[in-house]
């Protein structure tokens, strides 16, 4: 489970006083104990995992974005540290062209036609990826295919 890993990676970073990694381990631990507390459900399962991790990776990059525009260039970087160190606990991301093999197979399978259809082909496609892709990209690609 990944609170085991988050903790035995938190120890190491303290060991290793690697304040980078400590601080995006803190926001993902931070980030599962918020939603153990705050989940009916017993059990954290790898799916919820997986959106509270994309949601901080998230967080990270439009704050990278936010700072870069407004010259802050030290705080720019604790955020790229952070996600850096945030992203090592996603599944391995798929590349465009694999993303865009996916799209496909869901077009055909879902038997879209047009943009109407985006819905359909966008919950069929988050759910074959299962996090190997932000839905940003995924709903880009999509929009492109059916145009």
């Amino acid at each position: 489970m990944l609170f085991d890993i988050i903790n035995e990676d938190l120890k190491s970073a303290m060991r290793a006083k690697d304040k980078a990694a400590l601080r995006g381990i803190r926001a993902v631990k931070s980030a599962l104990l918020l939603l153990k507390t705050n989940s009916s459900a017993k059990e954290i399962t790898k799916d919820d995992e997986i959106k509270i991790l994309q949601k901080l990776v998230k967080q990270r990059k439009e704050s990278i974005i936010v700072y870069t525009e407004q010259g802050r260039d030290e705080l720019a970087k604790e955020e790229t540290e952070e996600l850096e160190v945030i992203q090592k606990y996603l599944p391995k991301q798929l590349s465009k062209v694999e993303i865009e093999k996916v799209i496909a197979e869901v077009i055909i399978e879902t038997s879209a036609k047009s943009m109407a259809d985006m819905g359909k082909i966008m919950a069929v496609a988050m759910k074959k990826f299962g996090g190997q892709a932000d839905g940003k990209t995924i709903s880009a690609i999509v929009k492109e295919k059916l145009s």
